[in-house]
């Protein structure tokens, strides 16, 4: 999938627990996890081509309780964007990937600009940095979030470097 969405130019970054998987395969730390957060900047047309390139994967789009409709237009995408929707895409061997326009504390152009890229079976993957991805989910307060981050506090902050010698 990052092969076709970087053919088509979608701009984007891996965020969620998936990033810290990134930065972590070095160590050996993985974390467990079933979607990948893609965090997008609010562009109606760049949203536009990450579905195209949903719909070319064979991947559906589907909102909180419902497939995303049809026709997939621009305007369709500008309502997605106005109104910072979240759509995740299914495949068929059920990975799951969240499009989403909220990054807690962090504006797309910032996470962009300080981005990691790391390639992956080839493809380019851009990444969200570590500590932004840390401090994001530490300012969302989310339950699952505050769990992760206590669960995982002793391999983040050996990945952050941020152990006391």
């Amino acid at each position: 999938m990052a092969r076709a969405l970087a053919a088509r130019g979608v701009g984007y970054a891996l965020i969620g627990v998936a990033g810290p998987n990134m930065h972590a395969h070095a160590s050996g730390v993985v974390f467990t996890i079933q979607v990948r957060d893609l965090f997008l900047p609010r562009d109606p047309e760049n949203h536009l081509r990450a579905w195209q390139t949903c719909d070319a994967c064979n991947v559906d789009l589907v909102t909180e309780t419902d497939p995303l409709d049809f026709p997939r237009g621009l305007e369709l995408a500008r309502k997605v964007v106005g109104h910072a929707a979240w759509i995740r895409a299914i495949d068929p061997d059920e990975l799951q990937v969240d499009l989403t326009f909220v990054m807690a504390g962090f504006h797309f152009e910032g996470v962009r600009r300080e981005r990691t890229v790391f390639v992956l079976e080839g493809a380019e993957v851009p990444l969200a940095r570590l500590r932004h991805i840390v401090e994001s989910k530490a300012a969302v307060g989310r339950h699952e979030d505050q769990l992760f981050l206590a669960t995982h506090e002793e391999n983040l902050r050996q990945l952050l470097g941020l152990d006391e010698d």
